[in-house]
């Protein structure tokens, strides 16, 4: 009798276990099918547009994609001069198809609408690190967040943050001393943490001492995060984030983001403190402190704390993490790789690193004095020489956005729902807009140069209304260090082209480092500016 109840218990088991099992293929089954349908409707609805053919159904042309990122900047600039004359490329990133602009009219089309503002799917790598801040939110969010951010970057502020620069880039100027008539060494690093320090005295109010210790474990974290979110977003079988955690590079993800989110926290918990223990009053750049008399300056990181949306609502600790997180990624790397790519540029050609010298003796003569906002304004020809040095390099190598809604493109029609990557590498190099793109002239960016130019054939910093909200703060902090750096030295490189080994993952910057040598200017005449 129990051998006859057993066996009936375990039958209604199997019996449910197989019905489980049969429910949960059908389920899978029912998603493939979502899937393939949804691909071969979007096939055909795009299959009109030029493209490079993919390899196999579903994985698209990531295949051909080149693993690492400087092979992969030059299969970008390869495909670049292949299909120059096509009006937009088609690719498909697993079964998803992105339509590549690399026209001004056609990236107009997209950046020049107030409606397709919302970032492409990929974007979704980066949240683990930076939320749903300003770089990656869509929608309502975004419009809310820029909104209440935007006043944050007002004239005044960022003249109070000028401060901040030149003392850090007097700083790197006394780092730089010692290699004065020495060998070549690589700058890259003395660069990128001098703007760290920039950024987080201008973003979070703290004064790390990065350049003080240049075993930094938040700008490697930086680096080698943005590899693996670029080797990711190209291989569609590393998207699922339960999966990814699977392979050792999703348990490295990981490890990098407590590395880079702990750096964060520590800060935005000593702000907040501060904040609830201090009355802050004057203007919205600095306050007193009625013991001492100091001026305290005022950094993003207390203004996040302090704003309000529309409705009186303050932001989130949430929040507050992924705007700091936010600003110190972009406000950090990017900038470091403008100056770098500047450097370089300006070491290899010695007539344009002349013409910024005369400027600069032209505003400054022989005074050490920090540089003003007044100062700035009137280095224009260096404002040209950073514009043509983004027009060759630009810091974002490439971005994306889905189209929300239908649209035409040089006559093809492109469905809502379409991905669009915009590549300002091959955009810049447009040569009906910049004859003979490859050569380094600053002049293209005077003012009779650039009249009648489409706004859309140069966009660094994105353009329309979601351009890049720290731009001014960019450019700023880019001319100031150059200036400084300038000023004290004349710069000089036998690095070549070929062997700078450009890099293009989340940021552009050189895989081989910026090699230079100085020479002290005042009191040296180099072999290059005798003619002076």
């Amino acid at each position: 009798m129990e051998l006859l109840q057993a066996l009936s218990e375990g039958g209604r088991l199997f019996y449910w276990g197989a019905a489980a099992a049969t429910l949960l293929a059908t389920l899978l089954a029912a998603s493939v099918c979502r899937l393939l349908l949804a691909y071969f409707r979007m096939w055909q609805e795009v299959k009109q547009v030029p493209g490079v053919r993919p390899c196999y159904p579903l994985l698209g042309n990531v295949l051909i994609f080149e693993r690492d990122g400087e092979a992969f900047f030059r299969q970008v600039l390869t495909y670049g001069e292949q299909f120059r004359d096509c009006p937009l490329l088609k690719m498909w990133l697993g079964p998803y198809p992105f339509l590549t602009l690399y026209h001004a009219d056609t990236v107009e089309v997209v950046l020049g609408s107030s409606k397709h503002i919302n970032k492409s799917f990929i974007y979704k790598f980066l949240q683990p690190w930076l939320g749903t801040g300003l770089l990656t939110s869509s929608g309502s969010k975004w419009r809310t967040r820029r909104k209440m951010l935007t006043p944050t970057f007002h004239f005044s502020i960022l003249t109070n943050f000028l401060e901040v620069m030149n003392e850090q880039a007097n700083v790197l100027v006394k780092k730089l001393e010692k290699h004065v008539d020495k060998e070549p060494f690589n700058c890259f690093l003395y660069i990128a943490l001098c703007t760290l320090d920039i950024i987080c005295e201008t973003a979070m109010g703290k004064n790390i001492g990065a350049q003080s210790n240049q075993d930094s474990e938040y700008v490697r974290s930086v680096y080698r995060m943005s590899e693996l979110v670029h080797h990711r977003l190209k291989s569609p079988w590393l998207w699922g984030n339960p999966w990814y955690l699977m392979f050792k590079e999703g348990r490295e993800h990981y490890r990098g983001l407590k590395i880079l989110h702990s750096f964060t926290d520590k800060v935005i918990k000593e702000k907040a403190r501060e904040l609830e223990n201090q009355e802050r009053h004057q203007s919205d750049t600095v306050s007193t402190d009625e013991q001492s008399g100091c001026k305290v300056r005022r950094a993003f990181l207390d203004m996040l704390l302090n704003a309000t949306d529309d409705n009186g609502k303050k932001l989130s600790y949430k929040d507050v993490r992924e705007e700091v997180d936010t600003f110190m990624f972009e406000g950090h790397d990017t900038t470091a790789a403008a100056v770098n790519w500047s450097i370089y540029l300006l070491a290899s050609h010695p007539e344009v690193q002349r013409k910024v010298h005369h400027e600069l003796d032209e505003v400054f003569g022989d005074s050490r004095r920090h540089i003003t906002s007044d100062d700035l304004k009137q280095l224009r020809y260096l404002e040209c020489v950073i514009k043509e040095v983004l027009r060759i390099f630009p810091s974002v190598p490439y971005f994306a956005r889905t189209l929300h809604e239908t649209c035409y493109i040089r006559g093809f029609k492109i469905p809502k729902g379409t991905d669009v990557l915009i590549i300002p590498v091959m955009l810049h190099r447009d040569p009906d807009v910049f004859p003979e793109p490859e050569k380094f002239r600053p002049e293209r960016f005077s003012m009779e140069n650039s009249a009648g130019r489409n706004p859309y054939a140069y966009v660094p910093f994105s353009a329309g209304p979601r351009n890049c909200i720290g731009q001014r703060f960019a450019q700023m902090e880019e001319k100031a260090i150059l200036a400084t750096i300038l000023r004290n030295f004349w710069v000089e490189t036998k690095q070549k082209y070929e062997d700078l080994c450009p890099v293009a993952e989340l940021i552009l910057r050189p895989n081989n480092g910026i090699w230079i040598q100085l020479k002290r200017r005042h009191g040296y005449i180099s072999e290059n500016d005798k003619s002076l």
